[in-house]
């Protein structure tokens, strides 16, 4: 890479590294005007470009020109003070999409796991305020069903026997249903079923492991416990809610390049990508 491709920034005492294309993708910005020296706003100092800004900001502006997306971190909270960089550096694509600040806060979600024993089956029941979480759990969920001699929940995996996997019910698109254990079948014969979370390998048949097993898988998957409770009727059942913020999807700018164009993009309207 030649010299005149690389750009050196200095915001505010912060030094970043780009190509001339990248702060080049909106040429009316004063950031690709700048490198025609058509702005007195930026020195030039020891081959770096001194700008008298707020450098930690200036790392998101890099990173929408880099990706032309907004996607902020789960506790940011200056919008207003991004926005008015946007409009500094004359970005004003950036400044539009940071007025839309309700699209790009994240989200609280909340999830609840329902769990009940009888006998030797134990009951599970999922609820989600988002319906792109419960199908990806939903994904990750697998129930094997197959017979077994012996009673409980402690006899042996019947490896010798092909499992069929079943369905999960999913009454709605909020929630899922499953349970695992054994079933009165005939003679000496239970019908037995194995639930297999992903990326764990096992398949297990015990409702207290299963349960644990989905605990932890959810606690990995960056959710927290913030509540426990039974539900007292004609049988108990156990109740775990879980919360997380959500990092809410990006805004993003699309770019075109018109026929005979000499490569530099040029804004042609911005999109907006919404989760559910």
């Amino acid at each position: 890479m030649s010299s005149r491709e690389v750009v050196v920034l200095s915001v505010g005492g912060v030094r970043f590294v780009t190509r001339a294309s990248t702060l080049q993708q909106f040429p009316e910005s004063r950031l690709a005007r700048m490198l025609n020296d058509d702005d007195r706003e930026f020195k030039l100092v020891n081959g770096e470009f001194f700008v008298d800004r707020d450098g930690a900001l200036f790392s998101y502006i890099m990173d929408f020109l880099r990706t032309l997306q907004v996607s902020l971190p789960t506790d940011f909270s200056d919008y207003q003070r991004l926005q008015r960089e946007a409009e500094f550096y004359g970005l004003y694509p950036l400044a539009d999409l940071l007025t839309q600040e309700h699209l790009l806060k994240p989200r609280l979600e909340i999830l609840e796991v329902r769990f009940s024993v009888q006998e030797m089956q134990a009951f599970f029941r999922i609820f989600g305020s988002c319906s792109t979480t419960i199908e990806a759990l939903a994904e990750q969920i697998t129930v094997f069903t197959g017979q077994q001699s012996g009673q409980g929940w402690n006899s042996p995996f019947p490896s010798q026997k092909p499992l069929v996997p079943l369905p999960l019910e999913r009454p709605s698109h909020h929630d899922m249903v499953f349970l695992c254990g054994t079933d009165y079948s005939a003679g000496d014969q239970f019908m037995a079923r194995y639930v297999s979370i992903k990326p764990d390998n096992r398949k297990l048949i015990n409702g207290t492991n299963v349960l644990g097993l989905l605990l932890d898988t959810l606690l990995k998957d960056g959710f927290r416990l913030i509540s426990t409770r039974t539900v007292v009727s004609e049988e108990k059942v156990e109740c775990y809610t879980f919360e997380r913020m959500k990092r809410a999807a990006g805004l993003t700018i699309m770019v075109n390049q018109p026929p005979g164009s000499s490569g530099v993009a040029q804004a042609r309207r911005s999109q907006v990508q919404k989760g559910k």
